[in-house]
Order: structure tokens, then sequence, then C-alpha cells
């Protein structure tokens, strides 16, 4: 049966959170006068919303509603967030195709091994879809992001991981089999969002998701490895034998297997 890896965007495709989404933010925040500026303290707890202008939505209590003169009507709220998060897409794409967010070790490597293995690929991400295929385009190369099945970005489920919707749309949309489908995560929510749709679950843990709660998951490392680069930690194996170095094909295909067999019956954490 053909093999389908679905890979999140934000912190496994990239590093884009800390170097993209929060300097885009700020700059974001500075252009339209607004009082905030977040540090890294402030994304990292953030960054445990899902979605742009949700974080942004984040921000409307009454006492910054009134600081940064705002109306009061919640339709012109929404209206004064679209605008801001439609400029910070803008911002962030910029740092992206000017070379500032560079692909995660082994991403580059297992994509073209996966397409080459003639594996159906597909993202699934609740950032903002400009900022994803250009993060796509930036660490897969126009021609192998091209190739991919599938991208489904922002706002095409109505929740957000981690619900589960946006993975139940991919798998009904590409006709895949669940049994033989692996999502690539990087934190708790996408984690959450995979295992509630059906789906084993790979967890490369990022900046501003070490710590997190992974039980779930197949297999968490520190990254995928490079050949004659950076090596992968292993941080939590489920599967019948830890990678090397780096994480192969083979060691994904097991973890279609064995994550699906010790996380049946089971479902996700609260």
């Amino acid at each position: 049966m053909v093999k389908t890896l679905i890979f999140d965007c934000d912190g496994v495709l990239s590093d884009t959170e800390r170097y993209g989404h929060l300097v885009a933010f700020n700059q974001t925040f500075g252009e339209f006068g607004l009082p905030v500026r977040w540090s890294d303290e402030d994304y990292r707890a953030k960054s445990r919303i899902a979605g742009g202008k949700e974080r942004m939505m984040s921000l409307l209590t009454p006492e910054f509603v009134a600081a940064a003169g705002l109306p009061s009507d919640v339709r012109a709220q929404e209206e004064a967030v679209r605008r801001w998060h439609q400029r910070k897409t803008e911002i962030y794409t910029n740092l992206v195709v000017e070379g500032h967010l560079p692909a995660r070790p082994g991403i580059a490597r297992t994509i073209a091994a996966a397409l080459g293995a003639g594996w159906t690929l597909a993202v699934a991400s609740t950032s903002a879809e400009p900022s994803v295929l250009a993060i796509l385009d930036h660490v897969a190369g126009r021609a192998q992001a091209s190739r991919f099945a599938l991208v489904l970005a922002g706002d095409v489920v109505r929740r957000k991981k981690p619900a589960p919707d946006i993975y139940e749309l991919a798998v009904a949309r590409l006709g895949a089999d669940q049994r033989t489908t692996l999502v690539i995560e990087d934190s708790r929510n996408g984690l959450l969002a995979a295992t509630g749709a059906g789906l084993p679950c790979v967890v490369t843990v990022s900046e501003y998701t070490a710590g997190e709660d992974f039980g779930e998951a197949a297999l968490v490392v520190s990254s995928l490895g490079e050949v004659g680069g950076e090596t992968t930690t292993v941080v939590q194996d489920r599967t019948s034998a830890p990678p090397g170095d780096w994480v192969t094909l083979a060691d994904l295909e097991a973890c279609m297997l064995s994550g699906t067999t010790s996380l049946a019956g089971t479902g996700p954490k609260p």
C-alpha cells in the first residue's frame, strides 16, 4: 500500500517560531502602534495557542483594547486583527524568502527519500497558507515542493489543533489509509491532533516545545538528523528498534506499525 507522510510546518519543516513568527509579530505590533512587544518567554506561552490570528486575539483584554484605542465592537476588533495578521504574514514570508529560516536537520533528506520511494507527502498546518507555501518551497526546493499531494493551512478547518479536524480532512482528501500514514509534529497540540485522528506520530522537539508531554508519540527525537551533520538524539521510543545517527524511511515505517499498535484503544491524554 502507498505510504503517506504528513508534516506540520512550524518547528517541523523549519525553526520558524523564534526567528520568524516572533520577529514578524513584534514588527507588526510596532507598525500598527500597538502597546505590546512579546519577549521570548511571552511567545513561548503564546505558541501553545494554535493559529496566528488566535494568538493576536488573545491580546484583546479590556485593558489592551483601551490602551490601544481599539473600538469596543467585537466585529471591528476582529477586522483589526485580520489586518494585523495579513501584514504579519507579509513580513514573515519576506523573512523566509530572504533565507533567514533554514530547514530543520534531515527535512530535505527525508522529503527527497520519501518522494523517491513513491510515498505521498502532505503538509497540515494552522499557519497562514502563504507562510506555509513559502517555507515548503524554501526547505524542499520548488521542484520537490510541487510534488506534495496536499497542503492544508490556516482556516481550512473550524477547529484547530489539538482538535483532530485538520488531520481527518487530510486523510479524507488524500484517500489515505491510516495504517500506512504517519504524522511528523513538534508540539503536544499537534501530537493530540494526529492521534485524535487515529494516526501515529513522530515528534521532532523544537525550542519552544522541549519538555512538553509526548507520551502518545511513537517516537520522540531531537531532530530527524542529517548525514554528516547534526545527529539524532532519541528522547522516547515505542518502536521495535531506535534510530541510529539519523531517522531513515525504515524507521518511519516502523513508527507507522508500532505507533498504531501501541496507541490502539488508549486515545490521547487529556
